[in-house]
Order: C-alpha cells, then structure tokens, then sequence
C-alpha cells in the first residue's frame, strides 16, 4: 500500500469528538499530500473552531504517527459555515446563515445570560454572530451588552444594528425611551413586533443569529418558532425539577414545528463557596443530563452559580468579553462550538459524548 493509500486510510478510521463520526464520512478531508517523508493534510470544518483546531491537529499527527512514525504530517484546520435547514416553508433570513433559537421553559433560569454569551462565544472561535433579543416584555440584552444606543435608520424603513462587543444586536430596548417603559401588549401585537424587529434589521452577512426567545411556551413563543427560519435550538435550564418540567416543554415545542433541539445546557449546575471551596449541588444534580437522555438529544455543558457570571453581564461586560481567557469562558466556547458543530453534522452520535463542567475558578 502507498503512503498516500496508507494516510488516506488512518484518516477514515479517526472519529472526531465534535464531528461525531470519522473525517471521511463527515467529507472534511480536502486535502491529502505525500512527498517523500513529508506529508501534508487539510481539514474543513463545517463549524468555528478557533479554540480547537489546534488540539485536533496535534490529535489526529499523534493518531497518524501511530502508523507512519518516520512520517512529518502537517496539518491544517479550517472552517467555512453554510446555511442550514430550516422548518419547511420558511425561507432564510438575508444576510442571516443561521439562526440559533435559546429558550427556556420558564423564566428565572439565566436563559439571556447563556444567550448573549453564547453570541460571544461563537464570535471567538471564528464566526460573524449577533443576537436579537425577542423577550419583548423584559428585554435584558440592552444591559448585559452595556449598550443604550438607538438604532440608525437611513432609510427610514430598515434598521442598523446595534454594534457591542463585537456582536451585532437588535432588541426592543434599543427602542424605548427607558428601561422602565414597559411594552403592554397582547400577544399578536408582540409577535409582530419581534417580526419587524428581526426583518426589518439589516444584519450584515452573519454566519449565525443568536435568538434569546421569551421563557415559556405560549402564543408568541409558538408563532415565533412557526414564522422564523430557525436552524436549531438550544434548551436552559437548572439541574431543579420544576425547571426541568418546564424545559420538556419548552424542548418538545420545538420538534413539533420541526426545528432540530441541538442540546440543554444545565445553568447554576453548582455553586463553589468563595470561601472556603466547597461545592453543593444546591439545585440538585444530574438533572440536566436526565433530561437530555430522556429527550433523546444531549448535554452541552453545565455552567457553575458564580457570583462572576451576574456581576459582569449586569455591568454590561458578559463573562466571554470581560474574562475571555477564564475557565468560565472557555466552558461557554465549548458548548458554543458543540452546539455549532451538532447544527452542521447533526446529533446522532449525541450519547457517546462527554459532558462540560466547570468547578473551578
């Protein structure tokens, strides 16, 4: 067997964590050269992976030097993200890839506080992303992004989006004369808003749109999930019972308007006492990863109760832009990088997956 025979071979056979499968059958192999002792591969991901590629490269040389020691491999990582399906009879949305839905099944669960570090953690490992802040009736993303500005509109008819931290941003907020100005609407006159709000922004060639839906499950979550071309959907909740209840719901409404579940994420999973070091399960454990088993989708990680967490996304500096290189922020690029990685290959292989913790500072 040839060399290039050989390599072409050992990289079929290696299964890629976040792919969920082996390089070949995901088809990210595009190149594959042997020149004497020196060999050359490149990989294209169909997700970001700025905080991985690195790790995967030193993985698969050390997996290829199993069989070919004598062999120098280099290897490169790249990403291009394509638009993915979305519920049938929707169209994308222009300059919009894709969209990203984060919901909860009731509120008081920290679903905005994944949200918006979510946006930013995608914008880390490599991706153009921005979020609209659907919660009409208790928007919040105008504080975490630190961000009073008013949207432009040159035309009159269209909106800029509103630029914090490097994301691009919509939200009812931006809006309202106060944060106290309360939006006293019934349910057709909310859901049209948030219409107008997402179609009449000119979001500018995003690769994903990170949507922070309202808690719950009734009208304007339900006409949402029928009227935006969402690709896939992300569940929060706390590791609690009721919460759990909730997030089922929350989780089996979406399959029902065909929009893929891409995981859960467990939010104030622990709490470490700042003085002493001790972790307590405060709101119980394992919920998060019940649930997901019983649902048939998976855990993307679990996020610690940290006084940091609140203290940075009410100063207007959420915890991926404000400590970028913490633990706490790389634990929400993982779970980014999953949940992008699960929109581009699907979940199938979902239950062989380890779960992300973060107990440490």
């Amino acid at each position: 067997m040839s060399d290039q025979a050989l390599l072409e071979q050992a990289l079929g056979s290696y299964v890629d964590p976040l792919l969920g499968c082996t390089l070949q059958s995901a088809g990210v192999t595009r190149e594959v050269q042997v020149q004497g002792r020196q060999a050359r591969v490149r990989l294209e991901l169909g997700f970001p992976a700025a905080g991985y590629r690195d790790r995967l490269a030193a993985d698969l040389r050390w997996h290829l030097a199993a069989l070919r020691p004598d062999l120098a491999v280099e290897v490169a990582v790249e990403w291009r993200i394509v638009p993915q399906a979305v519920q049938k009879g929707l169209q994308p949305l222009p300059g919009v890839k894709n969209i990203i839905a984060v919901a909860s099944g009731k509120g008081g669960v920290g679903k905005s506080t994944v949200a918006v570090n979510l946006a930013l953690a995608l914008q880390a490992e490599g991706a153009r992303a921005g979020i609209l802040d659907a919660d009409v009736y208790g928007p919040s993303q105008p504080l975490m992004l630190g961000s009073r500005e008013r949207p432009t509109s040159p035309d009159g008819r269209r909106m800029h989006p509103i630029r914090a931290h490097g994301l691009q941003a919509m939200s009812l907020g931006f809006l309202m004369a106060s944060d106290a100005q309360p939006a006293i609407w019934r349910g057709p006159m909310a859901t049209q808003a948030l219409w107008q709000l997402l179609s009449e922004t000119v979001w500018e060639e995003l690769d994903y749109l990170v949507v922070d839906m309202p808690p719950g499950t009734g009208d304007i979550q339900l006409s949402l999930s029928q009227k935006v071309p969402v690709a896939g959907s992300v569940v929060v909740t706390t590791p609690q019972d009721v919460a759990l209840l909730d997030a089922r719901k929350g989780l089996e409404m979406f399959r029902k308007v065909g929009i893929p579940v891409l995981g859960i994420v467990e939010n104030m999973s622990t709490h470490v006492c700042t003085q002493c070091g001790h972790e307590e399960a405060i709101f119980g454990a394992g919920g998060g990863e019940r649930l997901a088993h019983e649902a048939g989708t998976e855990l993307l990680g679990q996020i610690p109760l940290d006084i940091r967490i609140r203290q940075q996304t009410d100063s207007g500096n959420p915890t991926v832009a404000a400590e970028p290189e913490s633990a706490l922020a790389h634990r929400y690029r993982d779970i980014a990088r999953l949940a992008a990685a699960r929109l581009a290959y699907g979940a199938a292989a979902a239950a062989g997956f380890p779960s992300i913790a973060v107990v440490e500072d």
